[in-house]
Parts: C-alpha cells; sequence; structure tokens
C-alpha cells in the first residue's frame, strides 16, 4: 500500500485505535484520567501478504478492519474505560461476538430490504425498478441508522474520538506537530473514513444488484451475501483512485462530498483530551513502525 494509505484507525469507548503497515496501537481515556495504551502486530497473512497489494482483493483488508481488528477493539476499550483490571477480549466470547455482529449487519442491511421489496414485488413489473427499489431501502436503512444511533449520549462520544482520530491523521499527513494545538486546526472528515467506503458499498450495491434481474428469492438473497466483498472490492479502488484524484470536480461531485457529507453524522469536535489519546496511539504506532521508506 502506499504512503498515504498506510495509516487510518477507528473511534473506539473513550479511545482511539490506529492501525498501521505491521502494528496497530489502541489508546482508551482511563477512569482515572491516565491513557492506557495497547499494541499488537498485524497478521502478516493478511497485511503484508501479496493479496494485500492485488486491486480488489485488498479491499477485503478494509472489511477486516472494521468487522475484525474494530470489534476487537471496541471490546479492549470498553474494558479499560470500565476501569476492568484485566482486560480479556479474545477467546470464544470475543469471536462469537463478531460473528453474531456480522450475521446482525448482513440480515439487516443486506437481507431485509430484499425480503421488504418481495412483498410487493408482485406490483413491480420492471425487475430493474425493484432491485432499484431494494437498494434505495438498504440506504435508507443505513442513513437511518447512523441518525438514530447518534442520538445516544455515549455514542455521541464516540463520534467526537472519530473527529479526533481524523484530526490527528490530517496533521500527519501534513507534517504538522502532533500537538492538540497544532492537529486542533484541521478538519473532523477525511476523504478515506470507513463512513465513505460505507456509503460507497451501499451506492455499489443499488447499481449492481439492479442489474442481476429477478431470479427466485433464494437465489437473489445467496447472490447478496455473495457479492458483498466483490462490492468492498470495487468501494476500496473507488475510495483510493478518488482520494488521489481529490482536484477532480466530477469524482468529488459524485463520491468525495456524498462521503464527507455523511460523516457529518458519524464526527463531532473533539476536546483537546481527546485529541490527546488520538495523539497518543499515533505517537505509539509510529514507534513501532518506524519512519516510511
Amino acid at each position: 500500500m502506499d504512503r498515504e494509505l498506510q495509516y487510518g484507525g477507528q473511534a473506539v469507548i473513550e479511545g482511539v485505535m490506529m492501525r498501521g503497515r505491521t502494528h496497530m496501537a489502541i489508546a482508551v481515556r482511563q477512569p482515572d484520567g491516565e491513557i492506557a495504551i495497547h499494541t499488537e502486530p498485524l497478521p502478516p497473512r493478511i497485511y503484508q501478504s501479496r493479496w494485500s497489494r492485488i486491486p480488489f482483493l485488498r479491499g477485503l483488508i478494509l472489511l477486516w478492519d472494521a468487522l475484525i481488528l474494530g470489534m476487537r477493539a471496541l471490546m479492549y476499550s470498553a474494558e479499560v474505560a470500565m476501569g476492568e483490571e484485566e482486560v480479556h477480549f479474545q477467546g470464544p466470547v470475543a469471536w462469537g461476538t463478531m460473528a453474531f455482529s456480522l450475521t446482525l449487519a448482513i440480515g439487516i442491511f443486506f437481507l431485509l430490504p430484499l425480503v421488504l421489496v418481495s412483498l410487493i414485488d408482485r406490483y413491480i413489473a420492471s425487475s430493474l425498478l425493484s432491485n432499484f427499489l431494494e437498494g434505495l431501502i438498504r440506504l435508507g436503512f443505513l442513513l437511518a441508522y447512523l441518525v438514530l444511533v447518534g442520538f445516544i449520549p455515549d455514542i455521541r462520544r464516540v463520534f467526537r474520538y472519530h473527529g479526533a482520530e481524523h484530526k490527528t491523521i490530517h496533521a500527519h499527513e501534513a507534517g504538522a506537530p502532533l500537538e492538540p494545538r497544532q492537529v486542533q486546526q484541521y478538519t473532523t472528515t477525511h476523504p478515506r473514513c470507513g463512513t465513505a467506503f460505507l456509503l460507497g458499498v451501499a451506492a455499489l450495491a443499488v447499481l449492481i444488484f439492479s442489474l442481476l434481474g429477478r431470479p427466485v428469492l433464494w437465489l437473489r438473497i445467496l447472490s447478496r451475501v455473495l457479492l458483498i466483498p466483490v462490492i468492498a472490492g470495487l468501494s476500496y479502488e473507488l475510495l483510493k483512485f478518488s482520494d488521489r484524484h481529490r482536484t477532480n470536480w466530477l469524482l468529488r461531485l459524485l463520491w468525495l462530498k456524498p462521503g464527507l457529507a455523511l460523516q457529518r453524522l458519524t464526527t463531532g469536535e473533539p476536546d483537546d483530551g481527546m485529541v490527546e489519546v488520538a495523539i497518543a496511539a499515533l505517537h505509539k504506532l509510529l514507534s513501532l513502525e518506524g519512519p516510511l521508506t
């Protein structure tokens, strides 16, 4: 992966996870005010294999980030934020939680829209219109979910840490000092955000599923599940391409601006303490990985 895509992250409970080329670092504010930091190497078979450099296949790594690393980081941060003396975020319980979350997400955002459309499918003459309506329902579910969870106070704090993560990565990419006063000058939105990736997945699903016709229901359900990795790979490549061509007006209009606009729902302005946590995570990651060549 190229330099501009080396560092990314995710907000967690009272903290931030930063991911690099070979490691991840999680910084979490403890109840006593101190910052706890956990680091671990990334699986080399995933992040350093030749598959991670193949277009479209490398988009699956972003799915791994969101579903596996992200969930584990959330569980770790929850335990630290609650003041647990020993942190246990591995084992059968962790993997079971991740499997349940993944199954629930696929069921709600990919299969439920199809089931709802199937209830009125006999009244829709065009298969193209049927699939398009399904895609609009899926997109509506995503937007409704982001709006509704934003009303939860604890989630709003996570969104503010999300803003701190983006500001810190912006500052690092700009070569600015990683100090709260400097980092606070940057925006809370970022073109490579996972929120933009999810919007891309939802938008591309509308297009791709609209071209599949209208086979029997079980076959349509199977296609929705099996094509998730394909759509994720396409979304990642478009995200990567649009980030490299930020000045192109058409890409900004069709891809970058919608993704940045959606991030207004998932980010908030952080205070200096939140930025300090994000900086601590990135500092630790940089110390582990050393300078880029």
